[in-house]
């Protein structure tokens, strides 16, 4: 951006701190209505959200404005005000014109401040608009659609926090559709804990947010999801109590009971070498067989009791409690996938590559009982990371898992049920970009989700946040520099986000696109609803459908 080019001069830096700098406004734009004209745009000189560039010398930056204020003085007994802008620097301008992100060096008082318009905007950002991957519309450009670096993006993780209602899922919806358009091969798993991405309507049809020809559903009960796939500590989670006296005995004699079996099934696929962990079927009747002989093992013809005698009673009772709750058929009495030689058909599903390829997997959670969804969650998760892990053209293939409702089932919270589930999802945050697996996390509760994962997010997409706890949380995830952007985070409209992160050229204020079609989250219209109302309410049916776990 040449020198000729900058000829709107809104303001001079009066004072420059290590996290930004305060301008004052020029007597031309201190009016009541401070409007300026650079090419076909109309803006108001210094707008908060609007960006500028700096210059002194050598020194060109471009900075966003995040507050205006006056300051009022008498000149012989008459009032005059001063007008002030914030500037928070977000990157330089080189001399050919790119921008780049971060300052090295800081004007002094007196660098001269101008507005830019939409061509100065398109022409600084022009290398990301090159992707085409488009999400929303720059609040302060109406004209300027948003593109994002995918390969940053994706491959780094990110996270899109906002509270309940601010427009998250549309929010992820459509960055998921415009991804598609942009990339036509992607691969994306979601775990979809409400029903919102696919559901059937009143007449059993499938309806979803996405094309038929793009989206692969997955009903986690229907589909079943066996229990000789999950690891030995998914298995723990299931069926012992950690906090039971007898937790060690029991988790030492399942180790070993499990690694018998698994030994056994290895030798008839022909498996060298095996692992408790080795995702190979092993029967489940089985191994509660061998604890029951073991808790009730009587020796000297029942004079004496065997060294495990009723140490395994806790456990039993819980495990026969699994058996007999019909919400865990899908995942302890699987018929289909009742083999070692079935985990390939699995693997199809989960990733799309079935006789229905997709670019999204959306796997319906919202009738899986809410004490196992963890341990489901964690299994496909892990099942993605091993798949990739094990692919020899892992680079070529790349998968996206993104997490609906994470802080559910990766609290920040230490031991705990979710535990195991939690480990597993944050060994994927902390490896798996090196394998081609990356994760999206979506939470309205970022003060209770792990650490670890958003630490290791490189992109946030922060929607609405009125929670004191949360805004503070959401300023110390971004640089100091930048820490005052939060600031609007309670201002936002629906579906409209405050997005940051090496993905973006710069902080920016963005109107994400309205899905189309859309998810299923609207909220409830109580309005028209309580107006008009209900002649009749089927209650039998209701009853049956909660008895028999059945969601419509």
């Amino acid at each position: 951006m040449s020198e000729n080019h900058l000829t709107n001069l809104i303001a001079y830096v009066c004072e420059v701190r290590g996290d930004g700098m305060d301008a004052r406004i020029t007597e031309q734009y201190t009016t009541n209505l401070p409007m300026l004209t650079i090419g076909n745009d109309e803006m108001l000189a210094g707008g908060i959200g609007s960006y500028v560039v700096v210059r002194q010398a050598r020194i060109s930056l471009l900075a966003l404005v995040s507050k205006i204020w006056e300051k009022d003085h008498f000149t012989h007994g008459t009032r005059q005000s001063e007008r002030f802008i914030a500037l928070i620097p977000v990157g330089e301008i080189d001399a050919e014109n790119r921008f780049i992100r971060g300052v090295r060096q800081f004007p002094t008082p007196g660098a001269q401040v101008y507005a830019v318009g939409l061509n100065e905007i398109n022409a600084i950002f022009s290398k990301f608009s090159d992707y085409r991957f488009f999400v929303g519309q720059l609040a302060s450009h109406k004209e300027y659609h948003v593109s994002l670096d995918p390969r940053t993006f994706f491959g780094r993780h990110f996270a899109i926090i906002g509270q309940s209602g601010a427009g998250k899922s549309w929010a992820v919806t459509s960055i998921i559709q415009n991804a598609i358009k942009a990339m036509p091969h992607a691969h994306i798993i979601m775990l979809d804990l409400h029903g919102e991405y696919c559901w059937k309507d009143s007449n059993g049809h499938l309806q979803s947010a996405f094309a038929e020809d793009q989206v692969n559903y997955i009903d986690a009960t229907a589909m079943e999801m066996p229990y000789w796939l999950m690891t030995y500590a998914e298995l723990v989670d299931l069926f012992i109590d950690r906090y039971d006296p007898g937790s060690s005995m029991q988790k030492s004699y399942m180790r070993e009971i499990i690694q018998q079996l698994k030994r056994k099934e290895a030798k008839r696929i022909g498996l060298t070498s095996v692992t408790v962990d080795t995702p190979i079927y092993f029967s489940l009747m089985e191994l509660y067989k061998q604890f029951k002989a073991a808790n009730e093992e009587m020796k000297e013809f029942g004079k004496v009791h065997g060294a495990l005698f009723g140490q395994f009673d806790e456990f039993m009772i819980r495990m026969q409690s699994r058996f007999n709750d019909v919400r865990y058929d899908f995942l302890l009495k699987p018929k289909k996938f009742t083999s070692s030689e079935s985990m390939a058909g699995i693997l199809r599903q989960i990733v799309g590559g079935g006789d229905h390829k997709a670019n999204i997997t959306v796997v319906d959670l919202s009738s899986v009982p809410v004490g196992v969804r963890p341990a489901v969650c964690s299994q496909i998760g892990r099942l993605v990371y091993e798949f990739n892990y094990w692919n020899p053209k892992r680079r070529e293939f790349p998968i996206t898992l993104i997490c609906e409702e994470a802080h559910a089932y990766i609290p920040r919270e230490q031991g705990g049920q979710f535990e195991g589930t939690k480990k597993m999802m944050e060994r994927i945050a902390k490896e798996g970009r090196k394998y081609g697996v990356s994760i999206g996390v979506v939470s309205q509760r970022p003060t209770e989700l792990s650490e670890t994962m958003l630490a290791q997010c490189s992109s946030f997409i922060c929607l609405r946040t009125t929670n004191p706890e949360d805004q503070a949380y959401i300023k110390g995830l971004v640089p100091d520099a930048e820490g005052d952007l939060t600031d609007i985070l309670t201002s936002l409209g629906r579906g409209e986000a405050l997005v940051l992160g090496e993905a973006t050229p710069l902080p920016m204020r963005v109107q994400i696109y309205r899905p189309n079609p859309e998810p299923k989250s609207n909220d409830v219209d109580y309005f028209t609803h309580w107006q008009d109302g209900l002649d009749y309410l089927d209650v039998d049916e209701i009853v049956n459908l909660w008895r028999t776990q059945t969601r419509r």
